[in-house]
């Protein structure tokens, strides 16, 4: 017996479309799955586009290291110190997880050591001999090779950022073909800084207590030696001001905590800068290393090599020797950063001609080198005086570390060196 069904044609064609639409609709989602799975995972079907290289480039950049130091000193209470630096390794290694560069980190960094009273930059800059302050900043960027500074400025909350302003403007076009400056002084570098948006402020408020500590015990024996010299006795009259507590008081020798700060970004640029208030009663416009092109901060890459340095101690001995470019050209010269450093602080230093023989010759560096095809490098801090303190930090760290450097018990100050370093790798 015949069991077979037979359905009408209009049952049939009915059929068929809703088969066809259902098919058609699994087929646009899976499309747009697939499209989305694209997205989602970056991945590229064909060329790799232009948009998904510069965010594949975006995501490698958020990577980072920066180091940094408050002065290399003979009498320094590293616990002061401890906070500041680990507050501004944070600072600068959350900027370069957000994208930003290196000279970005290296400032964001300084003005954080400029800002907390205790170091010999910024707010609570070492005070001139006619009682005001005067302060040098600088910042170099290793990828142009770009180079900014300021100096005897005292209006300026922030010198390294005016010194920022300075070196980006090194790649603006001036109107009639004018060259951009690289270095401003005095009133026309504060002129320039009201006039590019650098916060502004009174004199009064860079100087801290402990300068006028500093500068008031300093200043009455400084007096009285001249008063001696001159047949005259030494002025009865108090100095006006308190004065440091016993055991507070500082050698002038001793007073040599500038700042500085060296990074690396993702990219593989460098940037190395930094700030000063100069020496203990200077001479007012005084122009100190850390202002001086090739003393105070040095940054070049390469695609083999990147180092980034930053200078303290004696400004006229660092820039007689030039010590920050020294320290850069020895590195590209030998495989070995320990014994570049050593053999250069003292080739270019210790034994330099241009420098006395009979003084003790107090010197710092902070010091950072990348090796761009192994994603890897160096940080080193060497120093001739007692102590020098640092810190560094990369971005893959949870918390930044901080070393308080001596010199060992059987060298002398200001006559010997000690290189120490630690090396890290960027997860690129």
């Amino acid at each position: 017996m015949d069991r077979t069904v037979y359905f009408p044609d209009s049952w049939i064609c009915q059929y068929y479309c809703i088969n066809t639409f259902f098919r058609c609709l699994r087929l646009v989602t899976l499309v747009t799955e697939f499209v989305y799975a694209v997205h989602s995972a970056r991945i590229s079907v064909g060329p790799t586009t232009t948009a998904q290289r510069a965010s594949i480039n975006n995501e490698s950049e958020m990577a980072g290291f920066v180091a940094v130091h408050t002065g290399a000193g003979n009498c320094i209470d590293e616990t002061k110190y401890q906070r500041v630096i680990k507050e501004a390794c944070l600072r600068a290694t959350e900027i370069l997880r957000n994208g930003g560069s290196a000279v970005d980190a290296c400032e964001a960094a300084i003005v954080r050591l400029e800002n907390c009273g205790y170091t010999n930059a910024g707010f609570g800059s070492n005070l001139c001999l006619d009682g005001s302050v005067q302060c040098d900043a600088a910042i170099m960027d290793g990828s142009t090779l770009n180079f900014g500074a300021c100096t005897n400025v005292s209006r300026v909350k922030n010198p390294i950022q005016l010194a920022r302003r300075i070196c980006d403007a090194q790649a603006s076009p001036q109107l009639l073909e004018r060259i951009p400056p690289m270095i401003l002084a005095g009133t026309g570098a504060e002129r320039y800084a009201d006039e590019v948006g650098c916060s502004m402020v009174d004199p009064s408020v860079l100087i801290s207590s402990k300068a006028k500590f500093q500068f008031n015990h300093y200043k009455s024996k400084y007096d009285m030696v001249m008063n001696c010299r001159s047949g005259k006795e030494a002025s009865e009259e108090p100095v006006p001001g308190p004065v440091p507590e016993p055991g507070a008081e500082v050698e002038l020798a001793a007073a040599l905590d500038t700042v500085g700060a060296v990074c690396v970004d993702g990219a593989g640029n460098t940037a190395a800068g930094c700030s000063s208030g100069g020496i203990l009663l200077k001479v007012p416009g005084r122009v100190g290393q850390a202002a001086t092109y090739g003393a105070g901060c040095w940054a070049t890459d390469t695609d083999k090599l990147a180092v980034a340095t930053c200078t303290t101690g004696n400004g006229e001995y660092l820039m007689k020797t030039l010590l920050a470019r020294e320290i850069c050209n020895g590195a590209f010269s030998n495989d070995c950063a320990v014994t570049s450093l050593h053999r250069t602080f003292k080739q270019k230093f210790l034994d330099s001609p241009l420098l006395p023989r009979q003084q003790d010759l107090y010197a710092g560096a902070l010091t950072l080198l990348y090796y761009p095809g192994q994603s890897s490098g160096e940080v080193m801090w060497s120093h001739t005086t007692q102590s020098f303190c640092v810190g560094y930090m990369g971005t893959s760290q949870r918390a930044p570390k901080f070393v308080h450097s001596p010199l060992p018990t059987y060298s002398v100050p200001g006559r010997s060196c000690v290189v120490n370093g630690q090396n890290f790798h960027l997860r690129i």
